[in-house]
Formats: structure tokens, sequence, C-alpha cells
């Protein structure tokens, strides 16, 4: 159950149409549901989105297609909408034959399933992409952002390597209320964009480099130590916890 859901039992208290003690066993009947598969159970949680502004978003990595596809179907049922992400191409075969209607998004290994409701307006959220091979996790980012209802623009390979590309697209990296930078390799990105830009400024580190760059573990280390100050910065490949985070600034801009 999301606000807006909530608002609508209420407005129907408010009308007559339900009774208070229906719409509390309403209300009550939705915190969470359990789906039972093969083996064990999940337990989908939904009021998450009422608690927090996001709803729950399916960690498919681990989990076997039967999991993924009935946690998208619960979610769903109740929201209009879900996605699981970092899913494969193998797994997500496997889930569109248990749930035709999927929609399997390959580069950045999302799934989604059917639209969500009205959300809560969000500013634009802009998202740098450093170099191509680290077009997975821009991807993933934007496609999470678009489904928790942000307006997302793409600017994909304006790494330093080529610093020109990069400024040729400042003036629409400014236009955004928040921009996302993704980068691999030293991960230098971010600390160029945080001396340009006055947007709040989320950095993701990304595992793509040659031997020493550890998995992502150098380009992280260069972003917690940039030298602009106030970049925001989270997990190696986290597009995910990236464009949550975005979208939540997003939204307080807007209603700032």
């Amino acid at each position: 159950m999301d606000h807006q859901q909530l608002l609508d039992v209420l407005d129907q208290v408010r009308s007559g149409a339900l009774s208070p003690g229906d719409a509390a066993s309403k209300i009550g009947a939705l915190p969470y549901a359990e789906v039972a598969h093969a083996v064990g159970s999940t337990m989908i949680d939904h009021h998450r989105e009422l608690r927090t502004g996001v709803p729950e978003i399916v960690y498919g990595a681990t989990k076997t297609a039967e999991q993924v596809a009935s946690a998208l179907r619960e979610l769903a049922r109740r929201a209009g909408g879900a996605i699981a992400t970092r899913v494969d191409p193998v797994k997500a075969a496997a889930v569109a034959a248990l749930l035709p209607e999927v929609a399997f998004h390959e580069l950045a290994r999302v799934c989604t399933l059917g639209t969500s409701g009205t959300r809560p307006v969000a500013g634009r959220i802009a998202i740098v992409c450093a170099g191509t091979s680290d077009l997975a996790v821009a991807e993933e980012a934007a496609l999470t952002a678009e489904f928790l209802g942000a307006p997302v623009v793409r600017i994909s390979d304006v790494g330093v390597a080529g610093l020109h590309r990069l400024l040729a697209r400042l003036d629409e990296i400014r236009e955004a209320e928040v921009v996302i930078a993704v980068a691999g390799m030293e991960g230098a990105l971010p600390s160029v964009l945080g001396g340009l830009v006055d947007r709040p400024l989320i950095a993701v580190p990304t595992s793509v480099g040659y031997g020493v760059s550890i998995d992502g573990l150098v380009a992280l280390a260069s972003m917690l130590s940039a030298c602009a100050p106030g970049i925001t910065v989270v997990n190696i490949d986290n597009g995910v916890g990236a464009a949550i985070a975005a979208v939540k600034v997003a939204r307080l801009a807007v209603r700032r």
C-alpha cells in the first residue's frame, strides 16, 4: 500500500462507501504477504512505500526464477507494478516463462512488471556515465529512477579521458535537480563534476578496470577521497542505491 492507496481508503470512509471497521481490516491486512515457493517462502513488504516512499525492489541475483516471478507477481498485484534487478538473461527467460507479461531490460539486467500508480512528483535526474563499459550500472540506475516516477536524462561516454565531451554537455547536466555520476577505472568523473556543478552529486563506482582496479575498489577509494567536497558515494555497482537516494532528493527539490 502506498500513500495514495491509503488516502483512497480514507476517502471511502469519509464518503460512507466504506465503514471504519472495514477500513481498519483492509489496512491491517496489507502490511505484508507470505508467498510460498518450492523451498521456504518470501515475505513481501507491501507497506514499505508507505513508510519510506520507495516500494520493495526484488534483488534477483541470488533468487531462483520462481522466487523472482512470485515476488514480482505479488508486488504488482497490490501496487500495479514491480521491478527486479540483477537478473541475468537465462534467469530472465525462465521468469518470462512463468510470468509472460514481464519485460526484460538486458543491458541493465532488470525485469519490470506492469505500471505503478501515481507517485510523488520528482525533479529531473541526470545520469552521467563515464564510459560505455559503465552503461549497465548507469542503466540500472536510470530504470530504477524512472520506475519510482522521476524523469531521467541519460548522458553517456563522457569520461575524463576526453574531457571536452563532458564540457559539451554541462548545460544539460546543470538543468537537472540531482546528478548521478557512474565511473570505473580510477573513478575521476565525480570529482571533476563536483567542481563544475552546484547540484547534489551521487557517485557510483563500477567494477570496470584492469587488475589493480581490484573490481572497483580503486574507483570507490578515489570517489571517497575526492578533492571536490560534498559528493555522496554509494557501493560498487550500486545503481539501485544511487537511484533511490537521487529520487528522494529530487522529490524534495520539487516540494521546496
